[in-house]
Order: structure tokens, then C-alpha cells, then sequence
């Protein structure tokens, strides 16, 4: 039996002539050009109705004016030329430093059913010499199969009308009460427009503290058009400095606390915040060893209250107590002077005739300024020794009375013997 390979093939030669080359090329793309036609009119999915940014249909030659900053809607409406399945469209900004895209979850469509997509894109801030620039948006329908590419959109991204970037806000992290803490900002005209009398204010709203300073005029990037090119005066600034001062008080608590800094005009009112860690090791002005004593009826409960003056400066407080039914209460130092950064003791005194549990406040003032004030309780229970000392001496008193009053009464009555004889005896 003979096989294919039972014995030698003689291959032929081939010459290639140079005319038979040409033709040879040129049926090859002549068959590439009719494959790429099929394939390009076979691949798309869609036909791109309207696109609108913003509200603004796209007519092909106009640049679309948008804001760096913001966000865009971009609104699409086709008709789908396929019946195809997971479909997505995406809407593509490319900027210089970043692309920015949004893309819809997957959706099916049919041959010739229209559809409406919106899309949601934020436009990069890269305006860094220019007022004004040009972006490019590109949009894109397609999935596995088929695609669809719309023609580029050109936008044109401006700066805001008025705007100011809080370029740095410097501080400490961490503070102690009591002390000053500085805060250095720095602000940047990124808007359009010229900005007049700007004010800036620091604070921390929670303790109730801020500063306020004028930062004067800022000048927008580009000043003035001459001849093409843009230059300001040597004098103008877009972009000023400055520092300001917070006290934080001395009996603030320990806490995480916000800064705010505010940028406003007549024209804008911009803000940025941070946090600050506030600690204090003492976060009151009084500290009490015992707030609660137990003592019988008619004794005196005796507390002691410790006087901080964290501050650098001489304190004056004035302490003064308070009565609760018939609990009764007084202070040793009514006023009390003491020294920066010392502490001084008082001590508050309270007492009840009767039975219960008494609570009464000490109030303790810096000049009008109520600085503390500290809850203190009595626990009046039984009877007191020197009460029962009292009771019976009484009693003894009125028996001794009593005894007395027997004794003077029995003195003064006489035997009845004695009393017959002296009325038995008649002398006439």
C-alpha cells in the first residue's frame, strides 16, 4: 500500500515576476480594505442622536463653556443600530495631569429603540497659568461585540468668577490650655475676577474664640491684555499671608476641637477646617477631696476644697454657699486671693437639725465671672451626742423641780397633833 510520503514530492519552483508581485499585493489589500469595511460597518452599536453638557446641545463646531470645579452632566441620546447586552457608555474628560470618567452600569439594548443616558463628570482644576483652557470630552457606547465613538467635544474650562484657594493653614496639632496658639494661612486668588477687601477670620467656634484680619485686595492671574500677553502691576499680589493669635482658655476641657478659617468679600464666603487636640490637667478651678459626708443630727460637716489658679496672673475668687431645707452651710474665706500658677485650701461648712440627705452647691467667682461650681451632699442621720446630754439634763432638771416642789410642800404642812393643841387651850 502507497502512503503520501511513500516516495519524494518534487517541489516546483515559482518565479515571481515583478508584474505578478504587483498584482499579488494589491489583491492582498484590496481583500485587507474590504475586510476593515465589513468589520468597520459591522461594528457599530449606535447612533448618536444629541449630546448635551450641561444643558447645552453639541453642535460639532462651538466650544461648550464650563466651570473647574464643578460638576458637568453629560446627557446622551441614541438609537441603538443592534440588539446587543451588557452595554455601558462612559463620558471621558482628559486633562494634562489626570482623566476623569463616569461610566453607567451595564444595560441592554435592541435595534432600533431609542435611549437616553446621563452621565455625571467633575472638571479637574488644572488652570495653573491660564484663566481659561481647553479640555477634551470623549464618548463611548459600546461592549464585546460592537462600539460606538463620538466625535471629541471640545470644552472650555474657566475659572470660577470668584474664588480663593486656602493654600495652607499651619498649626500646631495638639495644644495645652492656657496657652497661645498660633495659626499662619495663606490665601490665592484662583478665580476670574479681581478680589476687594478680603477678610479672613480663624476660630473655634466651641470655645468661643476668633480673630479677625484684613487681608486687602488680590489681583486675578492674568491683569491686563497687551499685545497677547497678560502682566500686572509690580504692586498687585494674588496671593497674601498672615497669622493670627488664639488664646485657648485655662479651664477648657480636654478634647478634640475644630478650627475653622473663613475667606469672605462682598462676592464670596469660603472655609476650610481642621482639628486640634486640647488637653488639660485641669480642667476645673476646684478640686474636692469628698463631696459627701455622713454625720448625725446637729453635728457639723466639715469639706475641703482645693483653689487652682492655672493662669499667670493673681486670682481673686469669692465663694459663696448655698442653703437646702433646713440644711445650713458657711465657708472659713469668703474671699481668697491666690497667687499665679499656686492653689490655696477652704473649707465649707454645713449642718441640719433634722434628718435626710441635703445636697448644696458652692459657687465660686473670678470678679462677675462664675468659674465653678462644685455639688456637695450631707447625710443627716440619728441623734447627736451632745443632743442626748441636752434631753437629760432636762429631764433631771425637771425632776430636781419637781423634788423641790414635793420637799416645800411637805415642809409647810404641820402635825395634826400640834395643831389641836393650840386651838384646845382657852384663856379668858
Amino acid at each position: 500500500m502507497k502512503t503520501l510520503f511513500s516516495k519524494p514530492i518534487k517541489m516546483r519552483k515559482i518565479e515571481m515576476r515583478p508584474k505578478n508581485l504587483l498584482v499579488f499585493f494589491l489583491a492582498i489589500a484590496s481583500v485587507l480594505f474590504l475586510v476593515a469595511t465589513i468589520s468597520a460597518a459591522t461594528t457599530e452599536l449606535a447612533l448618536v442622536e444629541s449630546v448635551r453638557v450641561n444643558g447645552v446641545y453639541d453642535y460639532g463646531n462651538e466650544d461648550i463653556s464650563v466651570i473647574a470645579g464643578e460638576t458637568i452632566s453629560v446627557r446622551v441620546v441614541f438609537e441603538s443600530l443592534e440588539d446587543a447586552s451588557n452595554v455601558r457608555m462612559k463620558a471621558e474628560l482628559e486633562g494634562t495631569k489626570q482623566d476623569i470618567e463616569d461610566v453607567t452600569a451595564y444595560f441592554d439594548v435592541e435595534e432600533g429603540i431609542r435611549y437616553v443616558k446621563t452621565l455625571a463628570i467633575t472638571v479637574p482644576y488644572e488652570l495653573k497659568d491660564e484663566v481659561s483652557d481647553d479640555l477634551a470630552l470623549e464618548i463611548k457606547i459600546w461592549n464585546g461585540d460592537f462600539k460606538t465613538e463620538y466625535p471629541e467635544i471640545t470644552l472650555r474650562v474657566q475659572r470660577p468668577a470668584y474664588q480663593t484657594d486656602i493654600m495652607s493653614m499651619s498649626t500646631s496639632q495638639s495644644v495645652e490650655a492656657g496657652e497661645t496658639l498660633p495659626i499662619d494661612v495663606v490665601v490665592k486668588n484662583i478665580g476670574y475676577n479681581y478680589l476687594d477687601d478680603l477678610y479672613v477670620t480663624a476660630k473655634i467656634s466651641a470655645l468661643g474664640i476668633e480673630r479677625t484680619s484684613y487681608f486687602g485686595d488680590l489681583v486675578a492671574l492674568e491683569c491686563t491684555d497687551e499685545d497677547g500677553e497678560y502682566s500686572c502691576d509690580e504692586d498687585d499680589e494674588d496671593t497674601v499671608s498672615g497669622r493670627f493669635y488664639l488664646e485657648i482658655p485655662y479651664d477648657v476641657k480636654s478634647g478634640i476641637y475644630t478650627i475653622e478659617v473663613i475667606v469672605q468679600n462682598e462676592d464670596l464666603t469660603e472655609s476650610e477646617t481642621r482639628q486640634l487636640v486640647i488637653t488639660n490637667d485641669f480642667p476645673s478651678n476646684v478640686i474636692v477631696t469628698s463631696s459627701t459626708k455622713k454625720v448625725a443630727v446637729g453635728e457639723e460637716a466639715e469639706y475641703e476644697l482645693l483653689l487652682i489658679n492655672p493662669t499667670n496672673k493673681l486670682k481673686v475668687y469669692r465663694v459663696v454657699t448655698e442653703s437646702s431645707g433646713s440644711l445650713s452651710s458657711s465657708t472659713d474665706a469668703a474671699v481668697i486671693a491666690v497667687p499665679a500658677g499656686s492653689s490655696k485650701v477652704i473649707k465649707v461648712i454645713a449642718s441640719s437639725n433634722s434628718r435626710g440627705e441635703y445636697d448644696f452647691n458652692v459657687n465660686i467667682f473670678s470678679g462677675e465671672e462664675l468659674v465653678s461650681t462644685v455639688t456637695l451632699t450631707a447625710d443627716v442621720e440619728g441623734t447627736s451626742l451632745t443632743s442626748s446630754v441636752v434631753v437629760l439634763t432636762i429631764i433631771l432638771a425637771i425632776i430636781f423641780i419637781v423634788l423641790l416642789i414635793v420637799l416645800i410642800v411637805l415642809l409647810g404642812k404641820k402635825p395634826e397633833k400640834e395643831r389641836e393643841e393650840e386651838f384646845g387651850e382657852s384663856y379668858y
